[in-house]
């Protein structure tokens, strides 16, 4: 990540990120309320250093299901203090007390029937407060710094997480390109990595350039706030003003089979690019995935900070798929 161009000129401030489980706090906001009827259970639970993964397999075991029956929206991070809803399937003939659940590092909020089960990347977005300690810099230019992203947002780059320790998981999906047998679960993960790490590169050249914000001939776009995209279409002065005021984003290419849908410009900046990881396309072809798009645009929603001492507390909330410490890294080197 640190080599990726910053769209605001670089972090004004250092700081120390995640120093305690507390500093780092994610409120899951799934869009929707429990039907308060049907055969799961919708949970939400608080935890503190604990994975998603590991919390599914509790709440099974304690509800005397399969893991299979435990839905979530998306993974959170380990080593925060995150709100998260899971649906859980009711066991016929039994009427669970959630408030008996005990499982290490997990509080459970709340428990209400739901008609079905949470299905992954089923959120609205996620809600943030996080600090950062032991800050020092130009605070004067972080104030600048602050409205800048709360008005123009930043890009809309893959955080670090995506890539795994060290950022090892492309070299690994580069193995299983080449034949290396990997599980069913980590073939997901690579696959995404290795989308992940061509779309970054696509937005880096966007952001040097500055169009990561403004729209060139043959952009295909998305809506603020929604899933559907639009375009190419001819640019005029009101699909400029759009873009402008931040009603739609240009978008950018998750690598896949099939032609691209951007045209002019676009397409041959991103097929330039896409010739830097003949491996990583060929393998992505290769494994059946279909060419997708993702803003190249991330607003920061209600985006402020405040001064605590020598902290910064920063709150804000983000579309799914999207990573605070994207946000983060236009302010705060860590």
């Amino acid at each position: 990540m640190s080599e990726l161009p910053f769209a605001h000129g670089g972090a004004p401030l250092r700081g120390r990120l995640r120093a305690e489980v507390e500093d780092f706090f994610v409120d899951e906001q799934l869009g929707f309320e429990p039907s308060g009827s049907g055969e799961h259970w919708l949970v939400q639970i608080e935890k503190r250093g604990a994975n998603t993964g590991f919390v599914a397999k509790q709440l099974a075991s304690f509800a005397g299901v399969s893991e299979r029956d435990v839905g979530y929206a998306g993974m959170k991070d380990r080593h925060a203090v995150t709100r998260q809803s899971f649906s859980v399937l009711a066991k016929k003939g039994v009427d669970t007390d959630w408030t008996r659940c005990a499982i290490e590092g997990v509080r459970v909020l709340s428990a209400q029937r739901h008609a079905r089960k949470v299905q992954r990347g089923a959120l609205r977005g996620n809600a943030f407060v996080i600090r950062l300690r032991e800050v020092s810099g130009d605070r004067d230019l972080a104030a600048q710094r602050i409205a800048a992203i709360a008005a123009d947002g930043v890009p809309n780059y893959f955080g670090e997480q995506r890539f795994g320790r060290g950022g090892g998981n492309v070299d690994k999906a580069l193995a299983m390109f080449a034949g290396k047998r990997v599980e069913r679960a980590e073939r997901s993960i690579l696959l995404s990595a290795a989308r992940s790490e061509i779309f970054n590169a696509v937005l880096a050249a966007r952001v040097a350039d500055g169009s990561w914000c403004r729209a060139l001939d043959g952009d295909v776009f998305q809506l603020d706030g929604r899933s559907a995209i639009f375009g190419p279409e001819p640019l005029g002065e009101a699909l400029r003003g759009r873009v402008a005021r931040g009603e739609i984003h240009p978008t950018g290419p998750m690598f896949g089979r099939g032609e691209l849908r951007s045209t002019e410009v676009v397409r041959a900046l991103e097929s330039a690019l896409f010739a830097q990881f003949p491996e990583l396309c060929n393998g992505l072809t290769a494994a059946g995935l279909d060419h997708e798009r993702r803003a190249l645009r991330l607003p920061a929603r209600d985006f402020r900070c405040d001064w605590d001492g020598d902290s910064l507390i920063a709150r804000f909330s983000l579309p799914a798929g999207a990573y605070a410490t994207t946000v983060l890294r236009e302010l705060v080197a860590w």
